[in-house]
């Protein structure tokens, strides 16, 4: 069976929301993983990416200071991962069949050079976020003479390079993921059903933003959260955590995007 894309050119018209419609995309994204679930999918993926991260970090001491960094910015990367998602809560939308093989449809979505494109902007922001993270460290922690033994999380707290490094690493932590929820809130569940260019995708992102300032906040806070209580079980709960907030960002781009 074929599967229906809009192939507009023209400005989307965007909706005002407020916090009944994020309840409504966290419902709905929900319900698509129950009828679909990955959480399979997503733990085969993630051990593995987190286990080599572990292996190089432990055998290389002297970066071990971009283990938190590097683990908090793949939230950074995850609309990225969530493509597959989309297309999934697509077809259920449309009414279409719809399984965990629908993930690869992507790769046949007439916007994938787009696509392809504002993954790759967002990897370059993932780099850029590390090579800044460690900027801060040699600015704060990496001031200190160097001591055997020493435990990171100790002077971390205990240390004023530490607490400055604390705040100016989540504060600049912050500003990327802004960054990011900005660009990205629409702009990939868009150029999935309809496309028309990364400009319009992202520009349209940008709009929703402006108009609904709050709610997209609280989406962003939502998000961090949601992600932090999944990461925290050994990251077990980030195969359920990451599938429903893939979903719920689709659902969200319709309750935000008129068609």
């Amino acid at each position: 069976m074929t599967t229906t894309r809009h192939l507009d050119a023209s400005r989307p018209e965007l909706r005002r929301i407020g916090t009944a419609e994020l309840a409504t995309a966290l419902r709905r994204g929900w319900a698509d993983f129950l009828a679909t679930p990955t959480q399979l999918m997503f733990l085969c993926v993630l051990y593995p990416v987190i286990g080599l991260v572990a292996a190089t970090l432990a055998a290389g001491g002297e970066v071990m200071h971009l283990f938190y960094p590097m683990a908090a910015g793949f939230a950074l990367v995850g609309p990225i991962a969530a493509l597959g998602l989309y297309e999934i809560s697509r077809r259920r939308e449309a009414g279409l069949p719809a399984s965990w093989m629908n993930v690869f449809d992507v790769l046949k979505s007439p916007a994938l050079p787009g696509i392809v494109a504002l993954a790759l902007l967002l990897v370059v922001l993932f780099l850029a976020w590390l090579l800044a993270a460690d900027a801060i460290y040699a600015a704060t922690l990496g001031t200190l003479p160097a001591q055997p033994g020493q435990d990171m999380t100790t002077l971390l707290f205990s240390t004023e390079e530490g607490r400055r490094m604390i705040l100016l690493g989540n504060g600049v932590g912050f500003l990327f993921a802004v960054v990011v929820l900005v660009l990205t809130v629409v702009s990939f569940p868009m150029l999935l059903d309809r496309d028309g260019g990364v400009a319009q995708a992202v520009g349209t992102s940008l709009r929703a933003v402006a108009l609904n300032p709050m709610p997209m906040a609280l989406w962003g806070l939502i998000v961090a959260v949601l992600l932090l209580l999944g990461s925290l079980p050994l990251f077990i709960g980030l195969a359920v955590v990451l599938p429903v907030l893939g979903h719920a960002t689709w659902h969200l781009y319709r309750l935000v995007v008129v068609r």
